[in-house]
Parts: structure tokens; sequence; C-alpha cells
């Protein structure tokens, strides 16, 4: 059986008809124009993504909101055709309406946070990048863009204005600073640490109340992370670095010498004059031959000049065992070719303490590297420790096993 033309036309003038109709249209139309869009899309921004010379990897990653963002358009479509469908309920086409509004703020928002890791990531890409990073500000950004972004959607669903939602959130101010005290104080740290360079990517920071040591590997809104020697990953809040006292290293790696400061404690009992046949013996050392020439010439003509006047020995002046040392620990470091000459050297006799006479060695290498640090200042400490008994000096060491052996075989004294 045959309809008529008569019936046909009468059959599509069926509201009902015209009406799914027209939705199935207007899907179709945003579904082309979607793909479209896709494409096109795709194509220029690898283009352009392209010239900025990233690798095909980056470039695929870079490329995962190209779907969303071609979206848009078809949601746009939807969002202004069902108007047209003047046989759909009010109601109907509002929600729909709306709807499709709400998902192309939502698809806006993702494609912005996306182009702001991008931002990010073609700025850490720069040379100075380590001393100026910008992600903790772009963090800022992109809680920023979420609050308006659900306001929009909020105001959307309920087909409100946003300024009414807006007005409403003064009354909850002080629930959202409870809530993003955190983030405010991150901020402020934040700030005062990029505007102070107080740490950069790249420092050695030591911070003992967080057990961390280690290079700056990462600097976050909310958090710092450090790489430790041993390879762990310490994360530090970010305020932390302003309410809590650390180290930085950069200054010694910017100088390009590293102290050395250690001390040789020396067992106060042997500290003593030097007789002259151990005099004789250290002229021998080359690098203390000038400092005992001008010393014993300078306390001959003193103690010539007290026996001329009939004074009492006790007065005269001799050379110390811990004192010709010292001397010949300072020509030591001056003779070092790895030991920097432009910056301060020293050795020194500290406070006495209960373990013996503390001998400070003060001086820096002429490189900051950790390896090349300690093999330089075990080799100093090395020659010292073997050379000291030379000058009839005892390094202090608590008693060991061995002594206590040595002490146990030892002829008893019988009274």
């Amino acid at each position: 059986m045959q309809l008529s033309s008569e019936s046909f036309l009468q059959y599509f003038d069926n509201p009902v008809i015209q009406t799914g109709a027209g939705l199935i249209a207007l899907v179709l139309t945003a579904w082309v124009t979607g793909v479209l869009s896709k494409r096109l899309l795709r194509k220029m921004i690898r283009r352009s993504i392209r010239s900025k010379a990233f690798n095909e990897l980056e470039i695929s990653g870079r490329l995962k909101f190209v779907p969303w963002l071609a979206s848009i358009l078809p949601a746009i479509i939807l969002a202004e055709g069902v108007r047209f469908l003047t046989n759909l309920p009010d109601g109907v086409s509002i929600f729909i309406s709306n709807l499709a509004q709400a998902f192309v703020v939502i698809v806006l928002t993702a494609v912005a946070i996306q182009v702001i890791n991008i931002l990010n990531y073609m700025y850490e890409r720069r040379p100075d990048a380590n001393d100026k990073p910008i992600k903790g500000y772009m963090q800022i950004l992109k809680i920023v863009i979420y609050i308006i972004a659900t306001v929009l959607v909020l105001a959307l669903l309920v087909n409100r204005s946003p300024l009414i939602l807006i007005s409403g959130l003064g009354a909850a101010a002080a629930v959202f600073m409870f809530v993003f005290q955190n983030t405010l104080l991150s901020l402020v740290a934040s700030v005062q640490i990029s505007a102070g360079q107080l740490i950069r990517i790249g420092d050695w920071v030591e911070m003992r109340q967080q057990n961390a040591d280690g290079f700056v590997i990462d600097m976050a809104l909310h958090t710092v992370r450090i790489q430790n020697w041993d390879k762990t990953i310490t994360t530090v809040p970010t305020k932390n670095f302003i309410s809590e006292s650390f180290i930085n290293w950069r200054g010694m790696q910017e100088s390009g010498g590293r102290r050395i400061k250690r001390s040789i404690l020396i067992d106060q009992h042997s500290i003593r004059f030097l007789t002259q046949e151990e005099l004789e013996k250290l002229k021998g050392l080359e690098l203390l031959e000038p400092y005992l020439t001008e010393k014993l010439t300078d306390i001959e003509s003193w103690n010539t000049r007290l026996k001329k006047k009939e004074k009492s020995p006790l007065n005269n002046r001799s050379l110390t065992n811990i004192g010709t040392f010292r001397a010949y620990a300072l020509e030591y470091i001056k003779s070092n070719p790895l030991i920097r000459k432009d910056m301060l050297f020293l050795t020194r006799l500290l406070e006495p303490t209960p373990e013996g006479v503390p001998l400070e060695i003060y001086c820096f290498t002429d490189t900051v590297a950790w390896v090349s640090y300690e093999a330089i200042q075990s080799d100093m400490f090395d020659h010292f420790l073997s050379i000291i008994n030379e000058f009839g000096l005892n390094v202090f060491q608590n008693p060991t096993g061995e002594d206590f052996r040595y002490l146990a075989q030892a002829p008893t004294r019988t009274v």
C-alpha cells in the first residue's frame, strides 16, 4: 500500500516528527563539524609545535587536548541550533543549551590548563629557567582558572547569573581562607623565594630538620623536591624555606673553592720544647728550612741579650714541637698546588679539650667536586698524621683493646 504525497506531507507536519528530524540533523551537523575541525586543528597545531623543535614523542604528548578543542564548535552548534527547534519545550531547550555551554566551559578550561603546561614546558627548556622557575605561578594561574570555570558551570546548570553566585561567596570567604591557607602561605613563600633567589633548581641545599641534603630538582607551588646524596627524594613544603633555617651551598659552588676545616687532636703530654738534635733533624725538611733559620736567629739574638743582662735561663726562648709542626703544616698548605692561594688559609691551635689540643687546618681546595675534594683532603691529612711523630707529638686516641693488652703484658712493679 503506497502513501500519497498529501498523506506524506501530513505525516511530516507532525510536530514530534519535525522535532526529531531537526534533532537528528542538528546532531549530524555537529558531528561532521567536529570531525573536520579535529583534523584541521591537529594539522595546524602539529605544524606550529614542530617549528619549536620538539621531537615526535613530545608532539604526540602535547596534542592530547586537540580532540577536546575540536568539540567546542559542535557544542556551540548544539547550544545555538536547539533554539530554532520551535516545537521543543522551552525547559528542554534551555537545559540542552546550558548543558552544551557548560561543556564548552569545561573544554576551554582543560585546553587552557594544557596550554599553561606547554608554556611551562617551553620555558623550562630555556638556559636560565633554573634561576627563575615559574612553575609555582603557573599552578596559581591554574587554581584561578578552575575557580572561574566552576562558578560559570554552576551558573549555567542552575540557569542563574554568575554574579549572583559570586555575591554569595562573600559569606564563604572565611571557609575558603581556611581551606586554602596552605596554598596562600605557599604562594607568599614562592614569591619571596623567587624575588630573593633563596633557592634555585640545581642548588645544593641542606635542611637538617627535614633530613634533606642534596640538590633541588623541582620547585612547585606547595613543595620543593630535593634529591639526597643516596638518591632518595625528600619533599619539603615551600613555606618551610621561609620559616625554617637551611644551608644553601650555591656560594661555595660559584666561588670555585671548597673549604677544608678539620682538626688533629694532639696529646697534651707530648707537647714540649725541641732538643738541639731534633732541630738539626728537622732542618732536613725543605719546607721548614726557611722557618727554622729565621726563628733560630731571632731566638739566639733574644737569648744572647738576656745572657748579657745576667737574667735567669728561665727567660730564654725555645722552639716547641707543636709550634714547629703548626708552621710546617702552614708551609705544606702554601706549597700544595691544589689549595687556593687567593682564599683564606691558616693553621691554628684551639682551646684544649679533654681529648687533647686541637690543631685546626683551614683552607680551600681549587675544586668543588666532591670526589676530588675528598681526595685532596685525605692526602693532606694522611701526610700530617704520618709525619707528626717526627716532631715528637702524639695524636690523641681513646684506649683500645690493643692498649689494654699491652698494659696487661707489661711487667708489674713491686714496692
